[in-house]
């Protein structure tokens, strides 16, 4: 040890002086941990001298805060209602509740309805046939021009005008239109209809491992096991089976006219059909553009070489070409889906009670405009933000990876 300490390389090492880092202002880290500082600062300035002016303010004018207004009685009227309520029993939470799942009803179906039809005419779009491909193009061109708020006022004029009940259109057994709505068959659930159900999820859990074995297999093997059979088992036949056992239960409530209104049966008021439609046709005729530039996005050679094999059309389109213009689809389908979902807030110009209708009707009786515009932003912004992560995971599981 002492050798090595009297060694003239490590006395050199210890004898040479530590370097000193210097900071100026022409050192753009600096420069950038300086304005990242100033800004944040100013943002937390503005926002605390925000929060304290709303607060005199409102205490200013008497005005509560908080959210104990959820717990107390309202008496809104609500046409439409998923769970039950009464609004001289029922608090503002539970209005609210049934306004945010109105507007998720018509979202859900408004976004599968238009996903479909979209597609459809989107493929149309491309059709060899020249009258589908004109009906198309002009279905794309004109209803993506006209402002979808128009499109609901048209709507909803139009099944204003529908006959009174006694004189309702009866267009096939079962169904009714009037200006009350549309009047529907109605399936009484029973705790049968609950076990299929149950039975066709975990048959669908199963299908989906049993295909990821069967994608396992074939990179191994370069043999594909057979899924369909297995789908055809664990989807239809065990759903089926279940519901048997149990007895097979399946009535129907069918609408009937008495005097002068219906009963039985369920009901689609104007205003929830006015928006459904209005909202499906508006966004589809975007969904179709989106559609139509993903396939055309797929490379020729693609169609060709499939042609070559034997192939019929609507095989090649399924099986090649769609998997393969998913990736530029998906993407743009995201903004499309999240139009839908803010688009229904204009609900409430032809009366029906989303969460909107129902947090402005609710902020107009309790004075808090705060707390309820502040719900409907979370609200939407929840919606928002789940329909984009479970879309940007979907186009990550499709995107292709470099092996």
């Amino acid at each position: 040890m002492s050798g090595t300490a009297a060694d003239p390389r490590f006395a050199s090492v210890r004898q040479a002086p530590r370097r000193q880092v210097r900071l100026s202002w022409s050192d753009p880290r600096l420069r950038n941990v300086f304005w990242q500082v100033v800004v944040i600062g100013a943002v937390v300035l503005l926002v605390w001298y925000l929060i304290g002016n709303t607060r005199r303010n409102l205490e200013a004018r008497h005005i509560a805060t908080g959210f104990g207004f959820l717990s107390q009685s309202a008496a809104i009227p609500i046409g439409e209602s998923p769970i039950p309520y009464t609004p001289s029993v029922s608090t503002y939470g539970r209005a609210l509740l049934i306004g945010i799942l109105n507007t998720l009803r018509v979202s859900v179906i408004g976004v599968v309805l238009a996903t479909v039809l979209g597609t459809l005419v989107g493929i149309g779009r491309l059709s060899k046939n020249l009258l589908v491909a004109k009906i198309t193009a002009v279905y794309v061109e004109t209803l993506r021009d006209i402002p979808v708020l128009l499109q609901l006022f048209f709507w909803y004029g139009l099944l204003q005008h529908l006959p009174a009940a006694r004189q309702a259109l009866h267009p096939i057994p079962g169904v009714f239109l009037s200006i009350r709505g549309i009047k529907l068959p109605d399936l009484i659930w029973e705790g049968a209809h609950s076990a299929a159900v149950v039975a066709f999820l975990i048959g669908a859990v199963l299908t989906w491992m049993w295909s990821r074995q069967a994608a396992q297999r074939q990179a191994r093997t370069g043999r594909r096991p057979r899924t369909w059979p297995v789908a055809l088992l664990l989807l239809i036949a065990l759903p089926i089976g279940v519901w048997a056992a149990l007895g097979a239960p399946f009535t129907l409530d069918v609408p009937a006219l008495r005097g002068f209104n219906f009963q039985g049966g369920m009901t689609l008021s104007p205003e929830f059909a006015a928006l459904l439609v209005g909202l499906v046709i508006y966004t589809s005729s975007y969904i179709a553009e989106i559609v139509r530039s993903g396939i055309e996005a797929v490379a020729q050679g693609q169609w060709e070489a499939a042609f070559a094999l034997g192939l019929p059309h609507g095989l090649v389109l399924r099986q090649i070409v769609l998997p393969q213009a998913l990736r530029v689809i998906v993407p743009p389908m995201t903004s499309q889906y999240l139009n839908l979902i803010k688009n229904s807030s204009l609900a409430v110009a032809i009366g029906y009670q989303d969460i909107v209708s129902i947090a402005g009707t609710t902020l107009n009786q309790t004075g808090q405009a705060i707390e309820g515009v502040a719900i409907i932003m979370a609200v939407y912004l929840t919606f928002s933000l789940s329909i984009s992560a479970f879309m940007n995971w979907y186009n990550a599981h499709i995107a292709l990876v470099e092996r």
